[in-house]
């Protein structure tokens, strides 16, 4: 009996049991490097069936991958290096095989009928990366216990099944990534990896592979709104499209909805606590990021007390879950992420009495563009770098569909162009976090003790980057 087909790129297919023989081959190979239970591996690659291996064969010897996306850049990857110190390295990308020795996923990988014991459920599993307001991107650690259980709430929250067929066009390097593979590995479902997104081959492939779940972040739900010949592809197969990443725009997703006849699940999580709330797939609204998904649970704090809320109430949403991740690195950065035991999710919002989550804004400074998190002082650090630079402060303006767009205000002892910081921005960082615009101030307000009044940056120098 030909054995069922669970992965396809390009014009490749695999089944789980060819994924495991593989894996089984690649762990082989690990451990021949000196790989043990409880190390850490750095993997950064492309879109491509390699990547699932090097995961799946990573968590077989009881270690741990880092994924480094692989739009960073060189010092974006040594900080991420430096604070999780990765045993080893796998992946296909450039600036990590000058960083430290690399498996190169080019190179063939040999199948193996090796067998591995289960790893230990506390034991880390996967560390993915989440800025913090005051520095670096800090890792966050999830166990296997942890990842497995934000893979069980995921399945349960999209009704997925073995008969349903998803893709998968973006980056797999951040949690929702890697999610919704490991997900779909777990139930048995298709999927299909593109090497990159492109808008008309994502909604040709809906029609040919027959897919029945899409996921979507705001731009890629304004580019489907706007697609000339949304029309002329046969999307009957979807059972729905999930919107993610940042609150819904009602206006795109009733666009949507009008011309294909395809309706929206919008849902929330973080790197932090993967799935936080979905809405329910019969009977999902727009205006709510839907309810908390079994088995997390869900409070809202006042800003000013910390004391919990009433049902209406706006403050801080906090969580509690077996999903939750197990801390960040550096260590340090893990205390103040909890209360009593709650996570602080950093989002302001409310709960009203039938339970729906509505997001209002982030108490937290982060700035958020097509679902990627910018910490304004990530920016900061290097625009400080510039000679004509004598202070900087970085905040978000709405952005349409990107969510934000990053403004940079600079106070300069000498004459400076625009063009210039934000290229040394762009050099040195993302691309997504290079700013949008740049806005000279005589001085930047701040409190007594430094705090940067983004706030008053904003009311006074922002604008939307959609004008």
């Amino acid at each position: 009996m030909t054995e069922r087909i669970v992965l396809a790129f390009e014009d490749q297919e695999y089944s789980r049991a060819q994924l495991d023989t593989l894996a089984n081959g690649l762990a082989a190979a690990l451990a021949d490097q000196g790989l043990r239970a409880g190390d850490r591996v750095a993997l950064m690659s492309s879109n491509r069936p390699e990547f699932v291996v090097a995961v799946l064969a990573i968590w077989r010897l009881g270690a741990a991958v880092v994924l480094l996306s692989p739009a960073w850049r060189r010092g974006e990857v040594e900080h991420a290096l430096s604070i999780t110190e990765p045993a080893l390295a796998v992946g296909d990308h450039p600036v990590l095989a000058e960083l430290m020795p690399m498996l190169s996923l080019d190179e063939p990988i040999a199948a193996g009928q090796a067998t591995f014991a289960q790893p230990d459920c506390a034991a880390d599993a996967v560390l993915v990366f989440s800025s913090g307001t005051t520095g670096l991107p800090k890792a966050v650690r999830h166990t296997h216990a942890s990842f497995g259980a934000a893979v069980r709430h995921w399945r349960d929250a999209l009704g997925l099944t073995a008969s349903d067929r998803i893709q998968i066009a973006t980056p797999p390097s951040h949690i929702l990534g890697l999610l919704n593979i490991a997900t779909a590995l777990d139930t048995g479902a298709w999927v299909r990896l593109h090497r990159r997104f492109d808008l008309d081959t994502v909604l040709h492939h809906i029609e040919i592979d027959r897919i029945t779940i899409e996921m979507a972040v705001a731009p890629i739900a304004l580019a489907i709104a706007s697609h000339p010949k949304l029309e002329s592809f046969d999307l009957s197969s979807l059972r729905y499209i999930m919107w993610g990443a940042t609150p819904v725009t009602p206006s795109i997703a009733e666009t949507v909805m009008r011309r294909t006849g395809v309706g929206w699940v919008p849902a929330y999580g973080a790197s932090e606590l993967p799935v936080i709330a979905c809405n329910p797939l019969d009977g999902a609204r727009l205006d709510s990021a839907g309810r908390a998904v079994p088995g997390v649970r869900l409070r809202v704090v006042s800003l000013e007390t910390g004391e919990p809320l009433r049902p209406g109430e706006t403050g801080e949403i906090q969580a509690r879950s077996e999903s939750l991740m197990a801390g960040y690195l550096p260590a340090e950065a893990t205390g103040p992420a909890f209360v009593d035991g709650w996570y602080r999710s950093g989002d302001v919002g409310h709960i009203d009495s039938g339970g729906w989550v509505h997001l209002t804004d982030r108490s937290k400074e982060m700035i958020k563009v097509r679902g990627f998190q910018v910490a304004p002082a990530e920016v900061e650090a290097v625009l400080h770098g510039h000679p004509a630079v004598s202070d900087c402060a970085v905040f978000g303006v709405p952005n349409g569909a990107d969510g934000e767009a990053v403004v940079a205000a600079v106070a300069a002892t000498s004459a400076v162009d625009t063009v210039e910081l934000i290229d040394l921005v762009g050099e040195r960082l993302a691309s997504y976090k290079r700013p949008r615009d740049v806005v000279f101030v005589p001085e930047i307000p701040r409190l007594p003790s430094g705090k940067v009044l983004r706030r008053v940056l904003k009311e006074h120098y922002g604008r939307s980057a959609d004008q």
